[in-house]
């Protein structure tokens, strides 16, 4: 019963947040442009988290999340409140940054730029994986195996393709629903709860060797 309370309490923060959203679009649409403002304030991180994911260069995507919101405000027309503005803006973000990347493939020099900052920065770069704060009783075994389960994850997670990787990003990192998914992809539910559940048994095939070996060692 308390969890079914929790669950209800999930959907109705979700739903008022969607509404905050429409009426912030509704007000940009009539000229508030400080509206508009505000919506970019509020997922400005998400997307360059986002964009992150897929782009190693820093100020690459700086760029791409301002093209973002510039191609979001001019299609603001065409948002319908049918799905939350965060979906609606995924799929605006995923698409620039795809035609982004495809106009660099085909430019050797831009390429091998970008390349060379990703890989001078990649130790520094933010992943999806985020690192846990040391506590007292960490040791440096169990950092040192707590980094290396990071990078299966994380070496796994690249390897995926590109739909299973996005579906499963979303899902566990961002808390969409399956339903937001489908939106943001433009797949049926079906499709996406079977590229999430091949993205876990993939990521799990190449963690669990790392887990047995630790034999059961405390985290």
């Amino acid at each position: 019963m308390k969890q079914e309370g929790q669950t209800r309490d999930l959907d109705a923060a979700a739903a008022s947040a969607g509404r905050v959203d429409l009426q912030l679009v509704e007000r940009t649409l009539a000229g508030d442009a400080r509206a508009f403002e505000l919506l970019v304030l509020k997922y400005r991180r998400r997307i360059e988290r986002l964009i992150g994911r897929m782009v190693r260069d820093v100020d690459l995507v700086e760029d791409l999340a301002q093209e973002t919101f510039i191609r979001a405000y001019r299609a603001l027309h065409q948002f319908r409140g049918d799905a939350q503005f965060y979906t609606w803006l995924y799929r605006i973000a995923v698409n620039t940054t795809k035609k982004t990347l495809l106009g660099l493939k085909n430019d050797p020099l831009a390429m091998g730029m970008a390349a060379s900052v990703a890989g001078e920065d990649g130790d520094e770069d933010e992943t999806f994986l985020t690192t846990r704060e040391p506590t007292a009783e960490d040791t440096p075994e169990t950092l040192l195996a707590a980094r290396e389960i990071a990078a299966a994850v994380q070496g796994a997670l690249e390897a995926l393709p590109d739909d299973l990787r996005q579906a499963l990003v979303l899902r566990e990192l961002d808390g969409l629903s399956y339903e937001e998914i489908a939106i943001a992809m433009a797949s049926p539910v079906g499709t996406v709860r079977s590229r999430i559940f091949r993205a876990r048994e993939a990521v799990s095939a190449k963690v669990r060797p790392l887990l047995e070996r630790q034999g059961g060692k405390r985290w």
